[in-house]
């Protein structure tokens, strides 16, 4: 058993990293007072935007990857633009605008592939590596656990939030970010810019998202196909279920990206093999126990008081 878990650990790591980090993107939203819905869109944008600039620019250089990875994020955002002028400025509906990012971006990648590409599938020669990280993982239990076969990019997520939890509630930024998500018009009233707080919760969801796709395409699947399995509503789900707090949502991450490898290893592991039980059961896990966990816990989650709410500054 101990030889199963030190195996699954770090494949579990590494489907939490890209969920993580969507999740506190759509925490910045959320507690500026604008709902994004379309965290699962954004991803899909990031992942594209990331291989297309990977397949066509790689030498060998994986300076070429880390950059991919990063423009992944400006793309995601730049098309949460779109979602934060419609929901903020011209205070369309926040659940209909981030389903229509939603929308939009599996038909835009699609087509932008088959355009430049001649075919739907964007693949990337390689992603980022896995290594032992020096010293912490000879630590007895913890170092093959958590510090043996590392991506890169699951120590950056778990880096985000630790900047994330200082700059929500350490900052003058992140009170007023909070302030705009609880009650916009007090905030307002002692010389917030409420719409700027705004549109800056989420044009830092969008950028979040989208690494969060280019990170899931760097480490996964290695191939842009629009679609990225549903993470994006996992990531909302770990949101709520995380409570809207940083350290929450990092728990609720792991626990659904744990699921999730569950479910992914149950064809190949001998392990899971031995319990007999139906792989359709193991690929539903993940989902199943995010029902499950948002049942029980979601009574009690209250999130920002204006979350979904337009602000209109001549009102009181």
């Amino acid at each position: 058993m101990w030889d199963f878990i030190t195996t699954m650990m770090p494949f579990a790591l590494a489907a939490t990293a890209p969920m993580l980090v969507v999740a506190l993107g759509g925490l910045f939203s959320e507690r500026s007072g604008i709902i994004n819905i379309g965290l699962e869109g954004l991803m899909v944008i990031g992942a594209f935007t990331t291989s297309f600039f990977v397949s066509q620019a790689f030498a060998g250089n994986m300076s070429t990857v880390w950059l991919g990875i990063l423009l992944g994020g400006v793309a995601g955002c730049l098309v949460s633009l779109l979602h934060a002028y419609a929901s903020i400025s011209l205070k369309a509906n926040q659940v209909i605008s981030g389903t229509a990012i939603n929308l939009l971006a599996p038909a835009l990648t699609l087509f932008l592939a088959q355009t430049f590409t001649g075919g739907q599938n964007v693949r990337i020669p390689t992603g980022v590596p896995r290594y032992d990280i020096p010293y912490l993982s000879k630590i007895p239990i913890l170092g093959p656990l958590f510090f043996t076969r590392v991506f890169t990019t699951t120590l950056i997520a778990f880096a985000i939030v630790a900047i994330t939890w200082y700059l929500v509630f350490k900052t003058a930024f992140g009170l007023r970010l909070r302030a705009c998500g609880e009650h916009p018009q007090a905030a307002d009233s002692m010389g917030i810019n409420v719409y700027r707080m705004r549109y800056i919760g989420v044009l830092a969801s969008g950028f979040l998202s989208g690494l969060g796709g280019a990170i899931l395409l760097v480490t996964a699947s290695l191939e842009a196909n629009g679609e990225v399995a549903g993470l994006g509503f996992l990531a909302l789900a770990a949101l709520i279920f995380g409570k809207w707090n940083p350290v929450g949502v990092m728990f609720a991450s792991f626990f659904f990206g744990f699921m999730r490898t569950l479910g992914s290893l149950a064809t190949i592991n001998p392990t899971l093999l031995q319990w007999n039980l139906p792989v359709e059961l193991y690929n539903a896990l993940p989902y199943l126990m995010t029902l499950i966990a948002l049942m029980l816990f979601s009574r009690n989650a209250s999130g920002p008081r204006a979350a979904g709410e337009a602000y209109d500054k001549g009102k009181r």
